[in-house]
């Protein structure tokens, strides 16, 4: 393990070649499964090849999504999920079985261009208290001897997405040139990228500005964006920072210095800025960071540690998912470039303004169906007296089982009546239902109406219809169906 800065002109003249090295950067979009309804994946990947979009990023290997990327010639990064990691560090069997059915024969011509297999997603992350610090190297060897093995080495790399936090520059000198990883997973990070290097594969990284606004109220809102602003640049000897993406980059660029891995090729898995959720989640902010992320990202320039090189993105993400989890908050549901329903959120320009003659902004998914216009609201003829007793009752009962995240402090639909709130909270729990009459009661205090409720910047939707249910949902519907009726009880 190497745990020292070189001070030799030798060092310096490394750093030297690595900034000057010029390569284009590149935008690829992750697309999470995690929603009650999704959207045809056929219908999916012909908006990404509309929209030019030509890298892709998955958690998982959904045969539904698979079979449409087929003839695509679409760049695919291929994950396998945490959970799945033990068994791929001890059994070599089942990792060349997963490997042979879920990449090698896909990779026929004409079939789909896997271009990486991630193995695992941000497993060092804080907040998993070391669950996979032992398991994940074993894994990654293991998925690396199956690709040699099935000799597609040379088209497949393997990678892990890490967090941001396994790196950071210490307190008392707060600079990207100070980074380094952190110290309780300092060991089994290099040891990984080693590994990684090894095998010439890139160190993939996924890194929020947004959460650096969201975890601190203090942190200067101008410095999360690209664009000019009343911000205060932040100096680093000679270098100078005008946002905390590429400060945070480069903080990871000096943690790899200084672990001997300056040439290390860096990945950005995940990057984006969600619409609805907290009060700094919205759509114009999202579209300022986005566009001026891409227009960076592609502008050859670099970061100040590594100038004159494209970085390499996936933006996060390409469509809500409503079934996410929202312990880390309500955000999490609503990172997407487009709408549950594939319609886009705002103009994007994906070329970064390169080539303004073909910018056609983003093209929608076609041909999608939808339930009947039709939506559950609160009863408005109920006297107060017949509405207050179950009201709240039924409002957490709906949000537990549905979604109601934009009913959130500073978020899309916070400023309804409490009668709002029911009626938002109601039809959600209808149309994630499917529109079934009996889901829309709530001990009387519901009626079906065909006249739009949606008010201002609240939208009440109406759900595509016929949409694929993912199984982790119906495992949480029935988990919190279970919780709900034992504290009921």
């Amino acid at each position: 393990m190497r745990k020292q800065l070189c001070s030799s002109s030798r060092y310096v003249m490394v750093v030297y070649v690595v900034c000057l090295c010029v390569s284009e950067g590149s935008i690829g979009v992750n697309w999470g499964t995690m929603t009650t309804h999704l959207l045809e994946p056929d219908k999916v990947v012909n908006m990404l090849k509309q929209n030019g979009i030509r890298k892709l990023k998955l958690f998982e290997a959904d045969e539904r999504i698979m079979s449409a990327l087929i003839g695509t010639e679409i760049e695919v990064m291929l994950a396998i999920p945490n959970n799945m990691l033990e068994q791929m560090s001890q059994d070599t069997g089942f990792v060349a079985s997963w490997v042979d059915s879920n990449v090698t024969s896909w990779l026929y011509t004409g079939g789909i261009n896997i271009k990486y297999v991630a193995v695992g997603n941000e497993p060092f992350l804080q907040t998993y208290n070391g669950s996979y610090l032992e398991i994940t190297l074993p894994a990654l060897r293991n998925v690396q001897n199956a690709l040699n093995e099935a000799n597609i080495n040379s088209k497949v790399k393997v990678t892990v997405p890490f967090n941001a936090d396994i790196y950071y520059s210490p307190d008392d000198n707060q600079v990207p040139s100070a980074g380094d990883f952190r110290p309780d997973v300092r060991d089994p990070t290099i040891e990984i990228i080693e590994f990684l290097h090894l095998n010439d594969a890139p160190f993939t990284v996924n890194i929020y500005p947004f959460l650096s606004l969201y975890g601190d109220k203090n942190f200067p809102l101008e410095f999360a964006f690209f664009d000019d602003g009343k911000k205060k640049p932040v100096k680093d000897n000679d270098l100078v920072y005008t946002n905390v993406f590429d400060a945070n980059f480069d903080t990871l660029v000096w943690a790899l210095n200084r672990a001997g891995y300056p040439e290390m090729n860096i990945i950005v898995g995940e990057v984006g800025w969600p619409t609805d959720g907290d009060e700094n989640a919205n759509v114009e902010y999202a579209k300022r960071f986005n566009q001026g992320l891409i227009e960076h990202a592609l502008s050859g320039k670099g970061t100040p540690a590594r100038r004159r090189s494209g970085i390499e993105i996936y933006l996060f993400s390409l469509i809500d998912e409503n079934a996410k989890s929202i312990l880390p908050g309500n955000f999490e549901r609503h990172w997407g470039l487009f709408e549950y329903d594939g319609k886009p959120k705002y103009e994007l320009d994906l070329l970064g303004g390169l080539k303004p003659e073909e910018d056609k902004g983003l093209v929608p998914v076609e041909g999608v169906k939808y339930m009947v216009r039709r939506w559950c609201v609160f009863n408005p003829d109920l006297s107060p007296a017949e509405s207050d007793v179950e009201l709240s009752h039924n409002i957490n009962f709906a949000c537990t089982l549905s979604d109601c995240t934009a009913l959130g402090y500073g978020c899309s639909c916070n400023h309804l009546t409490v009668e709002g709130n029911a009626s938002y909270a109601f039809n959600m729990y209808y149309q994630f239902h499917n529109q079934q009459d009996w889901d829309c009661d709530f001990s009387g205090l519901a009626i079906i109406t065909h006249k739009d409720p949606s008010h201002q910047h609240c939208h009440f939707p109406i759900f595509i219809s016929n949409g694929p249910i993912h199984p982790l949902f119906l495992h949480l519907l029935f988990y919190a169906l279970t919780l709900h009726f034992t504290i009921s009880l």
